[in-house]
């Protein structure tokens, strides 16, 4: 939700503004909380995002005892107490109505908070490319425009963060305007981060892999058309409420007075909390730490199998070794009379021209 402050309500000029900071003239989605209608509503969301923290963390504490690291519990718990935060500050703006201070805080953590599942989803459909299309999902340049991204996530947050609190504390009509413009570029970066899944996801099903002697690489629990749907789901649900708040903050201001049909506090609720309390819970209930979980160290070795190539490398001598002809020509340099043995017995075991004996020895 973006607010900006305009003139005041009454026509009054600048001058007799009381501030900074200054109360917005422009509706908002969902406008100022009353205790009414808001509170309730953000006490039932409270409830909901803290069985969603009880939940993550518990799996990420229970998998953790097992040796089973999966830190995107941890993020998603973060993302939990976040949006708690987020209610509290409403509750707390709806009994201080006039509070500018108070409302700027609960706009920041509703703004903030959705970027961390956008994070996450984006990096489930990373694992899903590396396992189907590792040539492309393994390579630098796609390591390099991941990282990229979640740098320039960090970047645009302290952007639309800086904008949103200033243009609270300013009258100066080309500065609204550049932070409103600023605002603008951050909510069209975050939407296309939550839409970006939904691409890769339909590239990892439709393009053609490299011949079918290359099978899609297996990793975590379940199947692979569960893991596709939960990335699939959680994009579509994650780009409508990115899309929705782009969209209305892209349309002319209205007055605080004369506020259209997307400002009603519903729609705030629906494509703000209640389509991230969907995720969270799909995230949960589709026990992404079993699906989605691969084992520590896979980027360097570029695979998710368990029985890691580098391993035999490193009793061969400690080198990292990424396939299997180099772990043969490394075992060939290191002791050619074993592995020339071991070769021949292979050839006996398994082609029987090669010796003249059948498998059993006779």
């Amino acid at each position: 939700m973006m607010l900006t402050p305009s003139q005041s309500p009454q026509g009054q000029p600048p001058g007799k503004l009381r501030g900074p900071p200054y109360l917005p003239n422009a509706a908002g989605v969902g406008g100022v909380p009353t205790v009414s209608v808001d509170v309730p509503i953000s006490a039932v969301f409270i409830a909901i995002f803290i069985v969603g923290a009880v939940g993550h963390m518990r799996l990420f504490k229970l998998n953790l005892s097992r040796g089973h690291k999966f830190i995107p519990s941890a993020v998603t718990f973060g993302f939990c107490m976040a949006r708690i935060v987020a209610n509290i500050l409403r509750i707390a703006w709806a009994t201080r109505q006039t509070n500018v201070r108070l409302g700027i805080a609960a706009n920041v953590f509703v703004a903030a908070g959705v970027l961390l599942l956008f994070i996450l989803n984006l990096l489930y459909c990373q694992r899903l490319l590396r396992a189907s299309h590792p040539r492309l999902g393994w390579s630098r340049s796609m390591s390099y425009f991941i990282k990229a991204l979640y740098i320039i996530i960090a970047a645009t947050l302290v952007i639309v963060i800086t904008a949103t609190v200033q243009s609270f504390y300013t009258l100066n009509a080309d500065i609204r305007r550049i932070d409103r413009n600023l605002q603008l570029y951050g909510g069209s970066y975050l939407t296309f981060i939550s839409f970006l899944p939904l691409p890769i996801l339909a590239y990892v099903q439709l393009a053609p892999r490299k011949g079918r002697a290359q099978p899609v690489e297996s990793f975590g629990k379940g199947s692979w058309t569960a893991k596709c749907l939960i990335v699939g789901t959680a994009g579509v649900l994650l780009t409508l409420g990115a899309g929705f708040r782009l969209g209305t903050s892209a349309m002319p201001p209205r007055p605080v007075f004369h506020p259209a049909w997307y400002h009603h506090k519903a729609c705030f609720y629906i494509f703000n909390f209640g389509l991230e309390a969907i995720v969270v819970y799909l995230f949960l209930l589709g026990r992404v730490d079993q699906r989605f979980y691969v084992p520590d160290g896979s980027s360097k070795v570029r695979n998710y199998s368990e029985k890691r190539k580098d391993g035999y490398a490193a009793s061969l001598g400690g080198e990292k070794v990424q396939d299997e002809e180099e772990v043969s020509e490394f075992a060939k340099k290191r002791n050619p009379g074993k592995y020339i043995e071991e070769k021949i017995i292979d050839g006996c075991l398994e082609q029987e021209p090669v010796c003249g004996m059948s498998p059993n020895g006779y």
